[in-house]
């Protein structure tokens, strides 16, 4: 090996360090934040095959190890009974990983495509029956958390679809009872990139499954909102991370949920409040960073 071949190899591994690094740091912060695992805790974490649930196994696997406090892990996946889906790909990799496992087998495939009129997005019916089956395994092996693999990304998209398609200011939670009242969902990767969790899969060569039903759908609207979030971060970078920090700064006051802020109950004090209306923002309260994009105020 010649020197400039040493040099790119060690490069890569420098670099497949520090993104191993960031994600365990990122997802234990978020599992600190919001008191997702506690001791004693059966963690379920849904493996579908794609790279983020395979990131959330392995590093919650890492973390595990190192935790100050005792959990366990059990991955369930879901075989929905997809044409050419290749059932031996996951019970071959988590028995050689030696991490508990359950496959539950639900034809929900032949339901969806059954009730689904052919062009029509497919993804709201395979959720719900997906949920209730994972509700059930949940129950029946004892988890006291179900383990999602949503990331940063997931989230913001979110976030847009709920806002364009559902009229709500609504995203993911990163903990949450589930629907059922029975459960209680995390989301570990809420801090992760989408990006870094790609990269993380060709690091660790995980055994990547794709989905051939909702995944294959081109004008499913989470993938156009997708593509929007893509565009305006190549044209302005760090606007989805400040939108998504922006889900961590919420001024309850400054919306118009009546159910989250008593405005009846209004009444000038006379005493300055940190938080009160000043009728015209000034600029500084939209300063950016250098290189990224400026902001046109326009008075009224």
């Amino acid at each position: 090996m010649n020197a400039p071949e040493s040099k790119a190899l060690r490069k890569e591994a420098f670099e497949a360090n520090k993104l191993k690094k960031r994600l365990r740091r990122l997802t234990g912060q978020a599992i600190r934040d919001f008191g997702m695992i506690e001791a004693g805790d059966r963690v379920m974490v849904c493996l579908s095959g794609g790279k983020d649930s395979y990131g959330l196994l392995d590093v919650l696997m890492t973390l595990r190890e190192h935790a100050p406090l005792d959990f366990e892990i059990v991955a369930v996946n879901l075989d929905q009974r997809h044409p050419g889906f290749p059932a031996h790909v996951l019970p071959e990799y988590l028995a050689g990983r030696g991490i508990p496992y359950r496959i539950e087998v639900q034809d929900t495939y032949s339901v969806v495509k059954r009730v689904i009129p052919e062009g029509k997005t497919m993804c709201s019916l395979c959720s719900r029956l997906r949920r209730g089956v994972l509700y059930r395994v949940a129950s029946e092996i004892g988890a006291t958390k179900i383990a999602l693999g949503h990331h940063r990304d997931d989230i913001v998209e979110t976030l847009f679809l709920n806002l364009f398609f559902g009229g709500k200011l609504k995203s993911m939670s990163p903990k949450l009872v589930s629907d059922d009242g029975r459960n209680v969902v995390i989301r570990p990767l809420v801090y992760v990139k989408e990006t870094d969790l790609a990269a993380y899969a060709t690091v660790r060569q995980f055994p990547i499954i794709p989905c051939d039903l909702c995944g294959s759908q081109e004008t499913l609207q989470r993938k156009q909102v997708k593509a929007m979030l893509q565009e305006w971060e190549r044209r302005f970078p760090g606007r989805v991370e400040t939108i998504f920090n922006s889900l961590q700064r919420v001024d309850a006051s400054h919306l118009f949920d009546r159910r989250l802020f008593n405005f009846a109950a209004v009444a000038a004090t006379g005493i300055a409040v940190e938080n009160g209306d000043k009728a015209f923002d000034s600029e500084n309260d939209f300063s950016v960073s250098p290189g990224t994009h400026t902001v046109e105020l326009n008075s009224k």
